[in-house]
């Protein structure tokens, strides 16, 4: 591309790019496209966005389009790579100047500088550093902004390399640079503090932002650039000094008040600040113990005294909770079990914190959190009386608390509670003394003082396990809180059952649930929304409890059931719908078919709450959930929801589809129960089974659940999934066969070992390509013992019943593989013998010797020389088989099946399902189930008798070992 004169045309191209017209628009992205391989396109490129004179979008369209070109062609192996003689070119001009006027232009270009840099600095660029270096000591305030700018992002890229050679060539950019970048962020920051002080805002604005990117520079330098940072008088030099500039910072905003200019910024600084002690801590534990002391004493007199009140905020809070969180667990500062073994450092660390930790400190650290931070804040009770169920969602730990001040309270308290324990018990206990007894409505500070203090009991509740009785506790004190009705004890009424919710676990007496079901029955019906939602809460984690009885639930489950499903109807919003949703999933699961006369109304109104989903994937997910459930507790009664559930599990199962990302875990899981609870098949969902190809295609980590669902339909309808699915089931499976692992092969085969053993002359027919890869693998001895297992599993049911396939098999793999039959015969009979010892169920050795023994009688002389083996199975599988009745000292094959029975089930066994029916009636026409092993033998031997004469029969008898004959005649008396 000649650049004079392609300028013109990429600048027309950029320019219409930038339309909003589509018609003009999508042609020229076309054409960008097409350009992007060409020589010359990215100097263009340059030249455009260097020109201030040019419209900015266009500008800004051409570094976007660089970017991206660096990320596909700038690496040498790249496809349609740049040549060294451009890119030598394009890095000249791209540190030519740094006077980008239009910010967000010049921060794109520091990031493909950066980008560059992360391949060709320092080897192919090694003038990079040294320029900007010069640059950011100029006097030109722009040019020197935008070098630091650059500077910055340089420094974080090549930081972020892990390769041990990158790790070392930043480590040695870091100490050639360390003093400079030092000395220009102390510069910056007096220039501020001198400014700030003198009320030049403006001019204190901007020493800020140079503040702020070579602090930057510095926390990359300083966390990564250096193997053994505490030797190093300047890195440590400058972590001492941050404690400083936070001081200076932090009384300057105090100064300035909350509404100034640089308030913002200037609390982004401080925090800057915090993140490189949390990441230097992070990255060198032990190189921050001589930092140790400091930290908590900085950190605790700020959050925990006077010495914060006016200029700390959340943020910074939150940062300085981590500090402290971080120093208290460091595994690296705790001494192992045997003083001895520790290591000094994890000794020298610990005497620091235990020095500071007094008891004094831990008090006033452990009244603190709980009587100030713990406390709902005024704009915490506007939202719960505004917006109730946003208040219920947050509080449960939504996500946009995450970095918020309450949740990261709490997981300090935890921390400090854990490890200082015996300290804090009585501290909290004390609290808890305090507040004993109903507290007045028209207190609220002693109300919210409960709220705090209860949830510190519930969040420390296996800490306090030997401490707090908590029966007692529940009978003589919470019951009475939780039937003061006034509207301002809601406040204590939700705190209480949510605390008995974090206790359930822990501490609760059996005996107390069913006195627990009517409090919650009566607490499902208070007029206050948060206090219902948490009352749910509460009863998933008590039904989820491993001492969760059902028959102590189930005088209470037709009420509370009705009043959960009034709440699900009344919440709006899609989170807490979901949070109701898991609890009456949860209800379901555990009391199983108890539900069935209570979902009447759930089981109509799922299909409107799936309309109203449409936009709400993870809302989906819980009803597909909650249908799982609710489909094993119906069992086959769930066939009453198939107008429903079919459509729902065809399109959560549609990979074509897109919600499909969300739900097609849950889609086959439902469409698996679906399966195994149907008490028929239905025209609907055969058809769902077109799906499946797509599925298996994918190779996901479903894969398994698709093979059980295969099975299932296998089970349900063989004949009618067979004739419809097998012919492109088996063109799936012969594709999967050539890509997939020993674990998954056995899957597949699986699936044809059922259809064979459920249809044995549709399945060997409908399968019949799959077959000659089995008896290929028996014959060649496949090595991995599961897979081989499987073939011959395979093989026996063919064999023992379909013989006439067995012998046209045989034939076909005689004349492929141009061997005699009765040589290949052999050669699997020897093999199966072989590799009896690769199959451990014993249906299958039983069934491999019946498979074995339906050979003969045979006057074959192959299967007369492999008699002997044969026998020798034969006595292996009746070891297996075979039980002595104690009473008359007779064997008997314990195997056999003769009739159906429904099992007895104990209230917390889960009734057995359609499919578990099923599989049953198959057994009692599977041989290995009804036939008599022994019988068999005996039967097989004397027909082999009969053929060869006695003479002839006694000769190949004494083929096998005299001890196999000896126990094959035990089993065989009386017959």
């Amino acid at each position: 591309m000649d650049i004079d004169g392609a300028s013109s045309v990429v600048l027309q191209a950029l320019t219409q790019a930038t339309s909003q017209e589509t018609a003009v628009l999508k042609p020229a992205e076309e054409q960008l496209r097409q350009w992007e391989t060409q020589p010359g396109f990215y100097s263009v490129l340059l030249n455009i966005f260097n020109n201030h004179m040019l419209d900015v979008n266009v500008r800004w369209l051409a570094v976007l389009y660089f970017k991206n070109g660096i990320d596909r062609y700038w690496r040498r192996v790249a496809p349609h790579a740049l040549s060294e003689e451009e890119k030598t070119s394009l890095r000249a001009g791209l540190i030519t100047n740094f006077n980008e006027p239009v910010n967000q232009i010049a921060t794109q270009i520091a990031v493909l500088i950066a980008k560059v840099a992360r391949l060709d600095c320092p080897r192919q660029w090694p003038e990079l550093i040294p320029i900007l270096l010069e640059s950011v000591k100029g006097q030109d305030g722009l040019q020197q902004h935008r070098a630091l700018l650059t500077f910055y992002h340089v420094t974080k890229t090549l930081a972020s390399k892990r390769l041990a050679q990158d790790r070392r060539l930043f480590q040695d950019l870091a100490s050639g640079i360390y003093s400079f970048a030092c000395s220009l962020w102390s510069h910056h920051t007096d220039c501020f503090l001198q400014q700030i002080y003198a009320r030049d805002e403006a001019a204190a604005l901007s020493s800020l932002e140079r503040t702020l990117l070579s602090l930057k520079v510095l926390r990359k330098l300083t966390v990564h650039g250096f193997q053994e940072p505490q030797q190093n008088m300047e890195v440590m030099g400058f972590l001492n000094a941050v404690f400083e500039r936070l001081k200076q910072f932090l009384e300057c905003c105090r100064q300035i008040g909350p509404d100034s200019t640089c308030r913002e910024k200037l609390e982004k600084m401080i925090i800057l600040y915090t993140k490189v002690l949390l990441d230097f801590l992070e990255c060198h534990p032990c190189a921050f113990i001589p930092l140790i002391q400091r930290s908590l004493e900085f950190a605790v007199s700020y959050v925990f005294t006077p010495a914060g009140e006016g200029v700390t905020f959340e943020r910074f809070i939150v940062q300085c909770m981590n500090l402290i969180k971080m120093i208290v667990k460091n595994d690296a500062y705790k001494p192992a079990k045997n003083i001895e073994d520790s290591k000094p450092e994890s000794l020298e660390a610990h005497k620091i914190k235990t020095a500071f930790f007094t008891h004094p400190t831990l008090t006033e650290i452990g009244r603190r959190l709980v009587s100030h931070y713990f406390l709902l804040t005024e704009e915490e009770l506007a939202m719960w009386e505004e917006d109730p169920e946003s208040f219920a969602v947050e509080e449960s730990g939504g996500d946009s608390w995450k970095y918020s001040l309450r949740p990261c309270t709490e997981v300090l308290f935890l921390d400090i509670f854990h490890n200082y324990s015996q300290t804090l018990t009585p501290v909290l206990l004390d609290m808890v003394q305090n507040l004993q007894g109903p507290t007045n409505v028209e207190e609220p500070v002693q109300l919210l003082m409960k709220d705090a203090v209860y949830n510190a009991v519930g969040l420390a509740a296996y800490e306090l396990f030997d401490n707090v009785d908590f029966d007692q506790w529940f009978k003589n004190q919470l019951l009475g809180e939780l039937q003061v009705s006034h509207n301002r004890y809601k406040l204590i009424r939700r705190r209480v059952i949510w605390l008995i919710g974090q206790w359930i676990s822990v501490k609760f007496k059996s005996d107390l649930r069913p006195l627990l079901y009517e409090v919650i029955l009566s607490l499902m019906q208070d007029p206050d929304l948060v206090v219902r939602i948490e009352t749910a809460t509460t009863l998933k984690l008590t039904v989820d409890d491993f001492e969760f009885r059902t028959e102590q639930f189930l005088p209470y489950l037709e009420s509370i059931f009705g009043l959960l499903f009034q709440l699900l109807q009344q919440v709006t919003q899609c989170d807490t719908k979901m949070q109701v949703l898991h609890v009456i999933s949860c209800v379901i699961e555990r009391v199983n078919i108890q539900i069935r006369p209570y979902v009447g109304c759930l089981v109509q109104y799922l299909p409107l709450l799936w309309k109203q989903s449409e936009e709400h994937n993870m809302l989906r997910c819980a009803i597909l959930t909650t249908l799982i459930h609710l489909v094993q507790g119906l069992g086959a009664e769930s066939k009453n929801l198939y107008p429903f559930l079919l459509p729902v599990i065809q399109l959560s199962t549609d990979v074509s589809q897109p919600p499909h990302v969300y739900l097609l875990e849950d889609g086959l899981e439902l469409w698996l129960v679906t399966l195994e609870n149907s008490p028929a098949i239905t025209p609907e969902l055969l058809r769902i089974f077109q799906n499946m190809s797509a599925l298996l295609e994918m190779s996901s980590e479903n894969l398994r659940t698709c093979f059980q669902i295969m099975n299932a339909y296998l089970y349900l309808s063989a004949t009618e999934f067979l004739q419809n699915y097998a012919e492109s089931l088996c063109r799936s499976f012969c594709d999967l066969l050539k890509d997939i692992t020993n674990e998954g092969q056995v899957q597949v085969l699986k699936v044809v070992e059922i259809a064979l053993k459920v249809s044995p002359i549709l399945g060997a027919h409908m399968f019949q390509p799959l077959l000659p890869a089995v008896f290929r693998g028996i014959v060649d001895g496949e090595r991995y013992p599961v897979v081989m297992s499987t073939y011959l599993g395979i093989m026996g049911r063919v064999l023992l019943q379909n013989s006439s396939f067995f012998s046209s098999l045989l034939t076909q793999m005689a004349s492929e593989c141009s061997q005699k039959m009765d040589q290949l015969l052999g050669s699997v009979i020897e093999m199966w013998v072989d590799r009896m010892d690769n199959i451990t169920q014993p249906e299958r050795r039983k069934l491999s010797s019946l498979a074995l023994l339906s050979l003969l009688p045979s006057d074959n002389s192959v299967i007369q020389d492999k008699f002997c083996g044969i026998i020798n199975i034969c006595v292996e599988a009746l070891h297996d088989v075979m039980t002595e009745d104690s009473e008359t000292g007779t064997f008997k094959d314990c195997m056999l099946m003769s009739h159906f029975e429904e099992p007895k089930l104990s209230d917390d066994e889960e009734p057995p399902t359609e499919q578990d029916k099923r599989k049953k009636l198959l057994a009692l026409e599977d041989p290995v189930h009804s036939v008599s092993l022994q019988q068999y033998v005996y039967e097989k031997l004397k027909a082999q008798q009969a053929l060869m004469g006695d003479q002839g029969f006694g000769a190949l008898m004494e083929t096998v070992d005299t001890e196999i004959v000896r126990q094959l005649q035990e089993f065989l008396q009386g017959l």
